[in-house]
């Protein structure tokens, strides 16, 4: 085998590696405000409330204006192509803003799914062509990291092989353009939660996905350090009738991640996947809590799950925007643990919710059930 030349200078690798560290930094996670004006179309709609530029302008400009409670809380947020280059009211781009409280600058940068020839409704990803150029830019304009998504779901005959290569190969190509272009890449291959699949299938077709993504990662010459992951949680689908527990979720999820996910991967950031702000933070808490080693930083990068009471309460009148900046910074303190449980919809659990980064190899994890919102989940054995 020939001796593979080096992708990337060690400036290069530690330019990525910084960012990435400061995107999933103690206690934070991600803002995904990415979504494509048809999809924010739908949301605006379930408000009453009409998807012009400005409407959309104003409601981003709600989350990345919250009081700087939030800001221990964001370590990054990804922008939609648009969004990137709107302005608050006072003048200021929004990538300023952002920087300004301590966080990183995303873009999503995929152009959406297309169908797969030769399989049953299967889907690839397109966005390759022009990537390099729009990365180059992307960068000079303030973003430091990008979002990619690749969609499969669980059927009788579902994920293929030939979807899971495919999706593994475009992601690969995906992270290899963002690192020669100095963006950490987010890989995002979600399965989706449809259908009647139970915990175990969903766990088996995660690992399957994820082993086949990190192999095309391997080919494709990856600086694993500077990169993130985003997949799904292991749960069962909508439909399925059997029942799991939190704990049940985490220990499948956080197995199935140790069995494919290398520890140079510096974080992984949990997509929310179609459930509840409680469902998600409370699955989130219990990944942490898992007695598992896990290598990785563990954190969110939520979008309806960080916005939707937000949105709610906003309902489009621009009178409503503190009660509504109110809402989007009480669902970020949930997830660092910050506020307590009982403020999920009347849930009552005895204590804060935890999201720290797991010990290290030859580190102990936390058993302790004392709350050290300041000190890494170790320090406090």
């Amino acid at each position: 085998m020939p001796y593979q030349y080096p992708a990337l200078t060690p400036e290069q690798k530690k330019e990525l590696s910084d960012i990435a560290h400061r995107i999933v930094a103690p206690g934070k996670g991600i803002l995904a405000a990415d979504e494509s004006t048809g999809s924010i179309a739908k949301r605006l709609q379930s408000i009453g409330t009409e998807n012009t530029e400005e409407n959309r302008r104003f409601y981003r400009q709600l989350l990345l204006t919250a009081d700087d409670r939030v800001n221990p809380c964001i370590g990054g947020v990804i922008l939609f192509h648009e969004t990137l280059y709107q302005k608050a009211d006072d003048g200021r781009p929004f990538p300023q803003v952002i920087k300004s409280k301590g966080g990183v600058v995303g873009i999503k940068v995929d152009k959406g799914v297309v169908p797969l020839a030769g399989t049953n409704g299967e889907t690839t990803t397109q966005g390759l062509d022009g990537l390099s150029e729009r990365c180059a830019q992307y960068k000079k304009d303030g973003a430091d990291f990008a979002k990619w998504r690749c969609v499969l779901k669980i059927g009788e005959h579902t994920p293929s092989a030939l979807a899971i290569m495919e999706n593994a190969n475009v992601l690969a190509r995906y992270a290899s353009i963002c690192q020669q272009n100095g963006i950490v890449p987010i890989v995002e291959p979600e399965i989706l939660p449809d259908g009647d699949h139970d915990l175990k299938r969903c766990q088996y077709v995660t690992e399957k996905v994820l082993a086949a993504v990190y192999k095309a990662l391997s080919d494709h010459h990856i600086y694993l350090e500077g990169t993130l992951l985003k997949p799904n949680m292991v749960t069962p689908g909508h439909a399925c009738t059997q029942k799991f527990s939190h704990e049940e979720i985490a220990m499948a999820t956080v197995t199935a991640l140790r069995r494919t996910v290398p520890p140079a991967v510096t974080g992984i950031t949990f997509l929310s996947g179609g459930q509840s702000e409680e469902e998600a933070s409370i699955n989130l808490n219990a990944i942490n809590k898992c007695p598992l080693l896990k290598p990785w930083a563990l954190t969110f990068s939520y979008g309806r799950a960080l916005q939707a009471s937000a949105l709610k309460a906003w309902g489009g009148k621009k009178e409503n925007l503190k009660a509504a900046q109110e809402e989007y910074v009480k669902r970020a303190l949930v997830r660092i643990g910050r506020r307590w449980a009982g403020s999920l919809g009347g849930r009552d659990l005895e204590e804060p919710f935890s999201l720290h980064p797991s010990p290290r190899l030859g580190q102990q994890p936390c058993l302790s059930r004392k709350v050290h919102p300041e000190r890494s989940c170790w320090s406090c054995c």
